[in-house]
């Protein structure tokens, strides 16, 4: 029984422990309140796109407004520098300081202003304003203009109102604070999808990124037809109603339904209520109209799906932006009740409406329809039975071998949190020893392969639950049914810097491409990248991951040793908190938009064994000297 009676330590809580921080404050201290999380730009959802996002929102919401049909986005990438220019109505000149300064200030709150925004909660540019070293914001309204600067969020320079011969809009310039980010960078691709995606929600607005040109006719339609990387079974179906638009094909090869899901502009990663109503009303309605008495998951499968809707004052899970969490199209009335449609049934009239019409005009996209439905059926079934013993395998294998050593974070906790939780797929006990000594036993787990796996080209879905590595390895992912049910963020392939190392990276990577290609997709894998030499002396050492900073330490190292480490086993787990931690350095797997799947699944893992064998080599860090004193 616990003692409820014990004293308390003096002075642990009295009127010094209450502390009240400023707007700006609060978001430097809590960023991930804001932000999701921080990261250096490695990975598609860290926080330096966010702010990209934030401020680009802003635009967007002017030009679905009626004002502006442009936007200017510009990236120095050496100095780190963001602008954004649109060309809407430009903040009210009198307010641009508390409109990037304090929060609970903005437009967003008068729906009549923004009837359909993104942004309701008057916080994106207070969260960029104070996590940027350097912001500028500027606003030309009719032939007057005023910028303010700011620096961690603090007011430098206020112009005042002055004279000004630009055209009305917003202008906003900020360098992401290395205080918070680290030594961050910008991937070009990462901004790139999303410019695309703006483009594709928003038709006859031009963006452009870098002064090329980002402009979409047809949508959705155009945005699945340049994102698909394997050809539909039947034309893409395009729907749109209202505040409702889609177009869908079904694809072979693909392990469940995938989709390109939005919610007033905003890119849902995380889908939320509106997927799962067009997801649940397809399913219905194709069920009805083929009179097949399936399990739903038999008619998405392979479907891939572009989707968005338009509420009145969505509710998302965070402040990111990426779930939403409203059921109904617009909020409820000041008394609670809600006569607006609720979503579900909302979407579900559109497609009974629309697909079940567009079925019966267009015979051969139906048959098509139902030809792959009835084979995700045969499948099914055929896979049934394997995956109950492959099942009843991996809890033995499990128990016996411990591959996952799991962490207390999953993906299936709070939104902040689960964002930074690690899986690390390693090969070796040495390997899986050192990352399993020096991970943080919260957010990194660690799963280790006994060798390298099978040739991944050379199976199909079923011989993966046969395969007691390859179960095992997608049970901890968790991503058999759907990859809504990843349990971690991150997906990290850390193998040797070797042959046999780059080999087996290879062999993952391929997996994931037959057969979970949303996983890498989405942005969700990526390769560890350790260092190839320790340079030291007695006062300071540097850890090397080319020749060029091996060279560049030695130079500013007198008497130093250098070290090459051949393996993850050779770097004690002291050493390799170093490299797992806040300063991790990973590379993200990225696809394309012309990316071959096919093609390039066939070079890395066909017969051609002397071509990728010289590519191996030619692609590999290899140094011969181990321990080295230079004067």
């Amino acid at each position: 029984m616990e003692d409820y009676n014990t004293t308390p330590v003096a002075n642990d809580y009295n009127e010094s422990s209450i502390v009240h921080l400023e707007d700006m404050e609060h978001i430097r201290l809590r960023p991930g309140m804001y932000i999701g999380k921080l990261g250096d730009g490695s990975s598609h959802d860290d926080g330096i796109y966010v702010l990209i996002k934030e401020v680009i929102d802003n635009a967007i919401d002017e030009f679905t407004s009626g004002f502006g049909k442009r936007i200017n986005i510009k990236i120095d990438f050496a100095e780190r520098r963001v602008s954004i220019r649109d060309f809407g109505r430009g903040i009210p000149l009198g307010s641009i300081v508390d409109a990037v300064s304090k929060l609970n200030t903005g437009a967003k709150y008068d729906s009549k202003v923004f009837q359909k925004s993104v942004g309701l909660n008057g916080v994106g540019t207070k969260a960029v304003n104070a996590l940027s070293s350097y912001f500028k914001v500027m606003a030309v309204r009719d032939g007057q203009s005023r910028f303010a600067e700011f620096s961690e969020g603090k007011l430098t320079n206020d112009s005042g109102i002055i004279p000004s011969n630009e055209e009305n809009g917003t202008l906003v310039e900020f360098i992401p604070d290395n205080k918070l980010f680290g030594n961050f960078h910008f991937v070009n691709d990462y901004v790139e999808e999303r410019v695309w995606n703006y483009a594709y929600l928003n038709k006859g607005l031009s963006l452009y990124f870098n002064d090329r040109r980002y402009y979409s006719k047809n949508g959705l339609l155009d945005l699945l037809e340049h994102n698909m990387d394997s050809e539909g079974l039947y034309p893409v179906v395009h729907i749109k109603d209202g505040d409702f638009e889609c177009a869908f094909t079904h694809v072979n090869g693909q392990n469940s339904d995938y989709y390109y899901s939005f919610v007033n502009g905003q890119h849902t990663t995380e889908g939320g209520t509106h997927q799962s109503a067009f997801r649940e009303a397809f399913a219905r309605v194709a069920r009805d109209f083929f009179k097949k008495d399936y399990e739903p998951a038999v008619f998405r499968q392979g479907l891939v799906c572009a989707l968005c809707v338009r509420i009145q004052e969505p509710v998302f899970e965070a402040q990111t932006k990426t779930k939403l969490g409203s059921t109904h199209m617009a909020p409820n009335n000041a008394d609670g009740t809600n006569d607006s449609p609720f979503l579900k049934t909302y979407v579900l009239d559109i497609l009974k409406r629309h697909l079940d019409n567009y079925l019966h005009m267009n015979s051969a996209t139906a048959e098509a329809m139902l030809q792959k439905i009835n084979q995700n059926e045969k499948e099914r079934k055929e896979i049934a039975g394997i995956k109950k013993v492959a099942r009843e395998g991996a809890k033995k294998a499990s128990l016996n071998n411990r591959k996952l050593r799991d962490c207390h974070v999953h993906y299936n906790t709070n939104h902040a949190r689960r964002l930074e939780s690690t899986i690390f797929i390693t090969e070796g006990d040495s390997a899986s020893g050192s990352i399993t000594k020096s991970r943080d036993v919260e957010t990194q787990a660690v799963f280790s392969l006994r060798g390298k796996t099978r040739n991944i080209m050379k199976i199909n879905k079923a011989d993966v639950y046969k395969n007691v590595e390859l179960n095992l390895l997608h049970n901890a992912l968790d991503i058999d049914e759907t990859i809504e049910n990843l349990r971690y963020n991150n997906v990290v392939i850390a193998t040797d810097a070797d042959v046999d190392g780059l080999h087996i990276r290879l062999l993952l990577i391929t997996f994931f491409l037959r057969f979970y290609p949303e996983l890498i997709r989405t942005g969700h894998v990526y390769i560890l990248q350790t260092p190839l030499f320790r340079v030291r002396n007695k006062q300071k050492t540097h850890y090397c991951y080319t020749d060029e900073e091996r060279i560049n330490a030695i130079k500013s190292t007198p008497n130093a040793e250098i070290t090459r480490f051949k393996g993850l086993g050779e770097i004690s787990p002291d050493e390799f908190k170093n490299f797992i931690g806040k300063d991790i350095r990973l590379d993200p797997v990225l696809l394309h938009k012309d990316f071959d799947i096919k093609g390039v699944l066939s070079f890395y893992m066909g017969d051609n064994t002397p071509e990728r064998r010289e590519f191996i080599m030619n692609n590999l860090r290899v140094e011969d000297d181990e321990s080295i004193v230079v004067a």
